[in-house]
């Protein structure tokens, strides 16, 4: 089967046909004018007296008005010949060289099309690295770079959250299976043993359940980010806040830990359950990573045009440079998979609903230890973006 050959309109093409119809249009312009100006311009005869004859070279006489038409027609033919003849030079010429003028401006494009094809996930690491002129070009190769950066960045941050994904649900299935297995070869086990067994599984499941919906619920939030929201609903952050700490009263008075609240109004709008997902977080973090009898403080409030939620606690000291990291998902106090309760997704998780609600969220390391987050969202007093 023969395969027909289809000239695709490429750019370095359209600038070569575009150039061309322009260069040559202006030629032919020109000839057109100098056509017009020799015809009006060459009229000797003009100056002579009416009647007045013209004896030629070869002896023939003319009326004056006849050779001057004669010679103005001979003239306007050997113009249009020579001039169409030096524009059809000139137009290949032209396209020619605005072919080769085009292919020499295009090939960082080209270069940029070959880098492409060549990236995958093994190869992240190849730039364009032009070094030419600073011109459109180099800024379009740097801006290529430049996302090839973020690209192989959100490729580590995935690997990463992979592999930690997995490891925490390895560790309570291990748990589930070695508690079973040795349970099981135990041919003395009794009722007890098999209650102790059904105990750790049922605390392991829990906390495999539990990394499974914290994980959906980043998923769904990160979904949302920089979108319009799936639900819109009129919330309060504090009721939130005072609905979390209700959920940790138990906890709260098992370590004697002293509660200062200020919940002020803050109206936002959202989806209801990421933000009492968001305010739950904080709120279980403030308790969970406190010491005996420390202080929480939760603060809510709103201006009109912003409101915000204060959560803060006493605790082990956090070093500032160790921060930014609590963010990072499966991270605690700034190390990675400690062992310690909980997932190492909660901060996490109320970054990504801020994300989807357009506010912001910065933790602050107290003196003497303990964490200050503060989270600030559109109030739902203030008028909507445009």
């Amino acid at each position: 089967m023969i395969r027909r050959l289809r000239l695709r309109p490429t750019l370095r093409l359209r600038l070569t046909l575009l150039n061309g119809v322009l260069l040559v249009g202006a030629g032919a312009i020109l000839v057109v004018l100098a056509w017009l100006l020799l015809r009006d311009g060459l009229r000797p005869a003009d100056d002579l007296l009416p009647g007045t004859t013209v004896v030629l070279a070869d002896g023939r006489t003319l009326e004056a008005g006849q050779w001057q038409g004669q010679l103005v027609d001979a003239a306007s033919r050997e113009l249009l010949f020579k001039g169409l003849g030096a524009l059809l030079a000139i137009g290949v010429v032209g396209v020619a060289g605005a072919y080769l003028v085009a292919g020499r401006a295009l090939r960082p494009l080209h270069q940029v099309t070959a880098t492409a094809r060549r990236l995958g996930e093994a190869t992240l690491d190849q730039r364009i690295g032009w070094s030419g002129a600073d011109d459109e070009v180099a800024e379009l190769a740097k801006t290529f770079d430049a996302m090839l950066d973020r690209i192989a960045t959100a490729f580590e941050a995935q690997k990463r959250f992979v592999a930690n994904a997995s490891h925490e649900l390895r560790t309570p299935l291990a748990v589930m299976r070695t508690e079973i297995d040795v349970t099981l070869s135990d041919d003395e086990s009794d009722i007890a043993d098999y209650r102790r067994m059904a105990t750790v599984v049922r605390d392991a499941s829990g906390r495999a359940n539990g990394l499974v919906d914290a994980l959906l619920v980043l998923a769904r939030s990160e979904a949302q980010a920089g979108r319009r929201l799936a639900r819109r609903v009129e919330s309060d952050l504090a009721v939130g806040a005072a609905n979390a700490l209700s959920a940790m009263a138990g906890e709260v008075e098992r370590i004697g830990l002293k509660v200062h609240t200020a919940l002020g109004p803050a109206p936002v709008v959202g989806d209801p359950g990421l933000l009492d997902r968001l305010a739950g977080n904080l709120v279980e973090n403030a308790v969970r990573y406190n010491h005996l009898h420390g202080r929480l403080w939760i603060r809510t409030g709103s201006d009109g045009k912003r409101s915000w939620l204060v959560v803060g606690n006493t605790g082990f000291e956090v070093a500032p440079a160790e921060v930014p990291g609590l963010f990072e998902p499966f991270r605690r106090g700034g190390q990675e998979r400690t062992g310690a309760r909980g997932s190492g997704l909660g901060l996490s998780i109320v970054r990504a609903v801020c994300d989807a609600h357009g506010g912001t969220v910065k933790a602050v390391a107290q003196p003497g230890g303990g964490l200050e987050v503060s989270v600030i969202l559109p109030s739902a007093d203030a008028p909507a973006a445009t």
